[in-house]
């Protein structure tokens, strides 16, 4: 059995290009950070920690407890390595576990010849020691193990989490073209809306945009939605532990916002949609949804808000030509309809993305699945200085 309050590496990994909002998040929650790097960030504590992690956090998919790291020069070192590691303490002879890893060495051409090598090493330890030997197999329903190897150093971890973290659990109707639930939380954090101000998410497709924004802005987090993780398998695992911090969620919990939030769509399946999602996510009286074209969509007057696109990209929804006049139709909605707001677009089409005909404040980097994609900000004021900023280089 482990120390769940034993201090060690933290590594929480994330989609590529998010790991700036995740750092927000962690400090955010007074976390201490020691690295951010291109799609993970590294911090020090506790498994304790890590299951407080897990329920927080909206922007990452996996946070992993390291368990030892070691020079590793060749594939043939690797069986005796692992199966020197004391793994009866962390999970029993007759349990189950799965192996994922992360290779990067010319000794290896297949990940998962490195899958068998990890799991053979674990599971010789049980029965030399004890004559019995756990279950292992590829589902993520107990306890994970997750092993990293690049260059002459490699690592292995406790995957805490299991399944990954990305979705959120209340979306049950993704629609056509969705964006999963960290992403649309990191354009979220990246957008700078401020969770206290009108937001309004038209072409809200199955919306997930305008339920997050209802979660940021009530301090609903993902563990509300969800009773199951890797770490429940570990050897010391305490469920007070869990069901203590379960209750504080549901005590965070903020009253329903006295700003409105609008989520529109001209596909009225779309919109069935998404009152079906904020249903599960409770939220559903939250949001004031519209079956309409996003030219038609409410837009109260104020001078702080935040009115979130995210139209069709072209490379996977249609044809990019009948996407032109759209963009440039959103550029003058946007223009005319929106002053005092922010004005947000995210795209994957940076061509599309010019045909807004406004200059954007900021252009943020983002992937969508392999999809290189920009959030676009535009400052939208009131009066006649509409775009006043000029954009600066993407890093």
């Amino acid at each position: 059995m482990i120390d769940f309050n034993k201090e060690g590496k933290i590594v929480i990994t994330c989609y590529d290009r998010n790991a700036p909002f995740l750092e927000a998040e962690l400090v955010a929650l007074d976390f201490k950070i020691d690295g951010v790097f291109r799609t993970h960030v590294a911090l020090k504590g506790t498994l304790n920690d890590c299951i407080f992690l897990n329920m927080h956090l909206r922007t990452a998919s996996h946070v992993l407890y390291e368990i030892d790291s070691f020079p590793l020069d060749h594939i043939q070192g690797l069986y005796d390595i692992i199966k020197a590691l004391p793994w009866e303490d962390y999970i029993t002879e007759d349990g189950y576990f799965s192996v994922i890893s992360n290779v990067k060495h010319e000794t290896v051409d297949n990940p998962l010849f490195v899958n068998v090598k990890i799991k053979d090493a674990i599971v010789d330890r049980f029965r030399d020691k004890f004559g019995i030997r756990p279950d292992s197999g590829s589902e993520l329903n107990e306890a994970v193990f997750q092993f990293f190897w690049k260059g002459e150093q490699a690592s292995i971890y406790i995957n805490t989490s299991g399944d990954t973290l990305i979705k959120h659990g209340y979306r049950k109707i993704p629609g056509s073209a969705p964006m999963m639930e960290s992403l649309a939380s990191a354009s979220l954090i990246a957008s700078g809306w401020d969770g206290k101000s009108p937001f309004i998410n038209p072409m809200c497709g199955a919306g997930t945009v305008a339920i997050e924004a209802v979660l940021k802005a009530t301090d609903r987090y993902p563990g509300l939605y969800r009773d199951d993780y890797a770490i429940m398998y570990i050897n010391g695992y305490d469920a007070g532990v869990y069901y203590d911090l379960k209750k504080k969620l549901e005590e965070k919990i903020k009253p329903q916002p006295d700003f409105p939030i609008i989520a529109s769509d001209i596909s009225e399946r779309a919109i069935n949609a998404s009152r079906a999602n904020a249903k599960t996510a409770g939220v559903e009286d939250f949001i004031q949804f519209e079956v309409c074209d996003f030219r038609e969509a409410t837009i109260p007057e104020t001078d702080k808000g935040a009115i979130f696109f995210n139209p069709e990209y072209g490379e996977r929804l249609g044809v990019e030509e009948e996407l032109e006049l759209i963009y440039r139709e959103i550029g003058d909605f946007m223009k005319k309809s929106c002053a005092g707001y922010t004005g947000l677009v995210f795209t994957g089409n940076l061509d599309l993305g010019k045909k807004i005909g406004l200059k954007p404040k900021r252009r943020i980097p983002f992937y969508n699945g392999t999809i290189d994609c920009r959030l676009l900000v535009f400052e939208l004021y009131k009066g006649t200085r509409t775009i006043v900023y000029d954009t600066p280089k993407e890093k």
